[in-house]
């Protein structure tokens, strides 16, 4: 029926949203040098979280973290590429547009080390003491 072939469209359309967006995940990993280190770090935290058996809610707020981050990188990406698109010369705007998204990065990866060292640091002591 139509309304069949409609609904199948949409899921289509959906499907076909996701591929892309996990297709632009996986380009920024493979092109970008800090994507790599955001997602090394990220699995050291998981595999020291699961030594140290941190708690639910210490879960919670290193995957809201991990996905700031990440988010954060991917949005990086996203404007150094646009950027450079548009800007054939170097330009003054174009510099500062991708050192902004660049330092607005930075501030969640220190915001998350911050808050990574208050999770890890009292576990780590009292597995050594």
């Amino acid at each position: 029926s139509e309304e069949l072939m409609k609904y199948k469209k949409k899921i289509k359309s959906l499907v076909n949203s996701f591929g892309y967006a996990f297709q632009g995940i996986w380009s920024s990993f493979k092109s970008e040098r800090n994507m790599k280190i955001h997602v090394f770090i990220m699995i050291l935290v998981v595999l020291l979280g699961i030594f140290l058996h941190i708690s639910v809610t210490e879960w919670m707020i290193c995957v809201i973290l991990f996905a700031l981050v990440i988010g954060a990188e991917l949005f990086n990406t996203s404007i150094e590429a646009v950027v450079d698109m548009i800007s054939l010369e170097k330009s003054s705007q174009a510099k500062l547009a991708k050192d902004v998204s660049a330092g607005a990065v930075l501030v969640f990866a220190i915001a998350s080390i911050i808050v990574g060292f208050l999770i890890f640091v009292p576990k780590i002591i009292d597995v050594l003491v």
